[in-house]
């Protein structure tokens, strides 16, 4: 758009008659889009300095308003040094800060830092100390430190210091700072900051909610005498973690009282419902009534009847003695009856304990009241409303080659009868063949043309390697759990046969779960009629962890092979035996997730998509009594499966990137 310059001279001289004198303005020609290469030049343009203050103004704008002048930019304060106090103790703080010496070896600089502004805030009054003598919130947190170790943390770690007989100002305010920065360091290590998480595995990625030092100083000032319980509120109080640390204190604790010995004859197991000769003497010996005590419509039992109270009472005991609590009085029931003189301690190190409750401090605070937990090394997936297990799962789960990834996310949606793309990593090795391609399909694939681009994608159906469901929580690694066609791989005691993601068993049981409005039978009509997908009403946690020694929900202790070897880097990492040493603390770095491979040729993915046929299962895990290794050939026979299987995930099924969403879940059923 150009304005005539006739028609800006006769504004312009317009509005002159308007402008004070003195307001002299740059004269502009030309137009509003651009300067003009065919308008000449005018003298009118020439610099400020050399027009004279009477001269017309142009401009290039028919709507200008004169503005003010530009006023002087202020000037910025200059940073004001902070003045010490003049009380002689608030001056020894704030001479502390001055000096160089750390106040706590591992306290961070961030720390550090933000443990002054919290004295700053309060013009260096020390926090601890009053009349020359610890308060009552100061040995409320001096006790929690020294009994980190409850906790699985390293007391000496957090040193309480101690006050000399006559102290001066300098040492009242060196012993107040260090027992900031001890508590301080306390509250981030029970959130997870004693490990660095990268020299274990770069898959290792949850998001660890670590206190400011301020903000910890601020929570604890305002609990004054109850700031210990304070401390300790930074610890996990899942049931997992504290199932864990009181089986550390009963390892650590005095030998549990000897309970009386019984030794029973010989007969078969019992169950309930069964008459035995045996009852009475289990009766006698756990206390209870003599014979089952009667109700309105039925007269008292029997004094050998096996009923649920004597099976409850030998559950109890079978869980106290690290047995599976079924209250079937089985040989193993029996020997550990005849055994009960003998100290029970629980079995497993500490350091197993140490890692393990170090690993429930990756999960979030708040589990949230409806989840899903996958715990890798144990191929099983759990779903839990209002805290309380609902449904549990067999899943398959990365080799160690390209393992499942370690983080908590929030699942939004389900797909039913989901496509699979080939990723752009993979399918950029194909871009030559492709790009002279004219056909439509490519060995089972549909060749998909958007303007210039050209992408693959496996249309649903029973052999999409993604099966008919997959559930989706948007995260940095693209994992996230499907179906999978290959149904024979879950009766593989050990399922690490997935490129990353979480394979679920009976996913459209999950999906019933998850999805309130939607039941299987409703789900499994959409089988076959298009990509569907199906939002979940509120966004649902879900938390892929590690653990390889656990107290299940039934109270049994139970331990795991460490199946991507994460244990041992722990050990070292927290300081443990069994580390090895500082130099296995970082593992070789993984290899990519994604592997370029060859173009599929149409003879050759029609045997790759070809189903693995189901098999006769011998030797199969049972669950959850007990486990049992599958034969070498069954192994390979399964492993040969899982490659079939695998192959046209290319790496990472549907593989994205989105930006996590942070947002506060709520109900899911």
């Amino acid at each position: 758009m150009r304005v005539p310059r006739s028609s800006l001279m006769a504004l312009a001289a317009l509005l002159c008659g308007t402008l004070a004198p003195a307001a002299s303005l740059r004269a502009e020609t030309v137009s509003l889009d651009q300067p003009s290469a065919d308008v000449p030049a005018s003298p009118a343009a020439a610099p400020p300095a050399q027009a004279a203050p009477s001269a017309p103004a142009t401009t290039a704008l028919p709507d200008y308003k004169p503005e003010a002048p530009a006023a002087e930019p202020a000037p910025a304060p200059a940073a004001t040094a902070p003045v010490a106090p003049t009380d002689p103790l608030g001056a020894a703080v704030f001479a502390r800060f001055a000096d160089p010496a750390p106040l706590l070896l591992r306290l961070t600089g961030k720390d550090g830092d933000a443990i002054r502004s919290f004295y700053e805030a309060r013009t260096y009054k020390p926090l601890w100390i009053s009349g020359g003598a610890w308060t009552e919130a100061a040995k409320a947190v001096s006790a929690r430190l020294a009994a980190a170790a409850e906790d699985g943390l390293d007391s000496r770690a957090y040193t309480v210091p101690s006050l000399p007989d006559k102290p001066d100002e300098k040492a009242l305010a060196d012993a107040d700072l260090r027992l900031s920065a001890a508590a301080v360091l306390y509250a981030r290590d029970a959130r997870g900051g004693r490990v660095n998480l990268a020299s274990i595995s770069r898959l290792i990625t949850p998001h660890l909610d670590l206190p400011a030092g301020d903000a910890v100083l601020a929570k604890l000032d305002e609990a004054g005498a109850k700031a210990g319980e304070a401390l300790q509120g930074y610890n996990p109080a899942t049931p997992g973690y504290l199932a864990l640390k009181a089986r550390l204190a009963a390892l650590r604790g005095p030998v549990p009282t000897a309970v009386k010995p019984l030794r029973l004859p010989a007969g078969p197991a019992l169950r309930v419902g069964m008459r035995d000769a045996r009852v009475p003497l289990l009766r006698t010996h756990f206390n209870l009534e003599s014979r089952p005590a009667g109700t309105f419509d039925k007269p008292p039992g029997e004094p050998d009847e096996y009923d649920t109270v004597v099976a409850d009472a030998v559950a109890k005991f079978q869980r106290g003695r690290g047995l599976p609590g079924n209250g079937v009085l089985n040989v193993q029931t029996v020997l550990a009856l005849a055994d009960a003189g003998r100290a029970a301690r629980p079995t497993g190190g500490e350091a197993e304990l140490i890692v393990n409750m170090e690993r429930w401090r990756w999960l979030p605070g708040d589990l949230g009241s409806d989840y899903i937990l996958v715990n890798v090394p144990e191929y099983r997936l759990r779903a839990y409303r209002g805290g309380v297990l609902r449904d549990e799962a067999r899943v398959i789960v990365g080799k160690p080659e390209s393992r499942t990834p370690l983080f908590s996310g929030l699942m939004e949606y389900a797909v039913v009868n989901p496509s699979w793309y080939v990723p752009p990593s993979i399918l950029k090795t194909m871009a030559p063949k492709l790009a002279g391609y004219g056909g439509k399909t490519w060995g089972g694939y549909e060749v998909v043309r958007r303007g210039g681009h050209i992408s693959l994608r496996q249309p649903p159906g029973e052999r999409n390697a993604l099966g008919f469901i997959k559930f989706m929580f948007p995260n940095q690694h693209a994992v996230y759990l499907h179906d999978t066609p290959n149904r024979s791989l879950f009766s593989a005691s050990k399922r690490d046969f997935s490129h990353g993601c979480v394979r679920v068993d009976d996913p459209f049981r999950l999906a019933d779960a998850v999805l309130p409005d939607w039941s299987q039978d409703r789900l499994k009509k959409l089988i076959g009629k298009g990509e569907r997908t199906i939002r979940l009403p509120e966004k649902l946690p879900v938390h892929l962890a590690y653990f390889t020694a656990f107290v299940d929900d039934g109270g049994t202790y139970r331990t795991l092979p460490d199946l991507y070897g994460y244990d041992a880097p722990m050990r070292a990492a927290l300081g443990l035996p069994g580390g090895g040493g500082p130099a296995i603390a970082r593992l070789p770095d993984e290899p990519p997730r994604r592997k370029a491979e060859p173009a599929p040729k149409p003879t050759v993915a029609r045997t790759v998509h070809r189903r693995a046929p189901e098999r006769p299962v011998a030797n199969a895990e049972a669950w959850p009594e007990g486990r049992y290794e599958d034969a070498d050939t069954r192994r390979r026979s399964l492993r040969r499966a899982a490659r079939a299987d695998s192959a046209p995930e290319y790496g990472e099924p549907g593989l994205w990137t989105p930006a996590p969403q942070q947002s506060a879940p709520r109900g899911w059923w």
